[in-house]
């Protein structure tokens, strides 16, 4: 079968790197994004022809659009779309300001909102392909302290969804990747806080700001075995639009459709009423 091209971002650490490295040894070929130019150069004199690296910022549109002309000049095509550059930010929602909202939004909402636009005619061209989002299952169920970076993955998730049922009948598929807390750089250096601090919120947004730094490290999830279950999805036939990782984000998905499910169920004559 003939090698498929991957476009994965931020591929520096974590999830993205696994993943790029499992596509190599796959055999399929990765076009990757760094930030900075010193990762690029390494990681395309260790894999030369079997891969190659960009620097690209998501938040720069003109970065994306130079990334994409490389990638329709030198190849032509995309099979797999992997969104999954990003951070998180920690704080109530009270406590962030407009300017660190927007830096959320800008890497983990509109940064892929772009790269996606930008790939679907490539997708599109050639009637397949595979787009996976990497959400969170903070994309899907909200958690006190969270607030923002859990905004910026329901509106992905949000657009997300509506793309997987206006390219399905196109021959593309579209996946939500759902980890939990994932032993990578996540919780780390590349974590946010909010700038400012409420003290009311301490019992609340404040517990979550402080036990995220003290998982750094001790997380469950191995990227690893995260990497090889994304790829086995890839070559699935029918794959799933959700896919969550973890027992903890098995965990968050079901409290939430329980939740959800309770609130239907209790009122749903009072909800019924609301007709004509």
């Amino acid at each position: 079968m003939e090698a498929r091209i991957w476009f994965i971002t931020g591929i520096s650490s974590g999830l993205g790197e696994a993943l790029a490295q499992k596509v190599v040894e796959k055999g399929d070929f990765v076009i990757g994004t760094f930030r900075r130019q010193s990762q690029t150069d390494t990681f395309n004199e260790t894999y030369n022809e079997r891969g190659l690296a960009l620097t690209m910022d998501v938040t720069d549109p003109e970065a994306v659009d130079n990334a994409f002309e490389i990638i329709q000049q030198r190849y032509k095509q995309i099979d797999v779309l992997v969104n999954n550059a990003g951070f998180g930010m920690a704080g109530a929602v009270e406590e962030t300001s407009m300017e660190e909202v927007r830096r959320v939004f800008e890497a983990n909402f509109f940064g892929a909102l772009w790269i996606t636009q930008k790939a679907l005619p490539i997708l599109r061209a050639r009637k397949k392909g595979h787009i996976l989002q990497i959400s969170s299952h903070g994309g899907f169920k909200g958690f006190a302290g969270f607030g923002i970076y859990n905004a910026s993955k329901f509106a992905l998730e949000g657009f997300s969804e509506a793309l997987a049922a206006e390219v399905a009948p196109l021959g593309i598929r579209l996946t939500l990747v759902e980890p939990g807390p994932f032993r990578t750089r996540f919780a780390g250096d590349a974590f946010s806080l909010a700038g400012s601090h409420i003290s009311d919120y301490d019992q609340t947004a404040g517990v979550f700001r402080d036990k995220i730094k003290a998982v750094d490290g001790k997380q469950e999830g191995d990227p690893v075995k995260a990497a090889a279950i994304i790829f086995e999805v890839v070559e699935m036939e029918n794959p799933p639009l959700r896919l969550p990782l973890g027992k903890t984000a098995v965990a968050t998905l079901t409290s939430k459709l329980e939740s959800v499910q309770h609130d239907i169920e209790s009122f749903r004559k009072t909800a019924e009423a609301a007709v004509f």
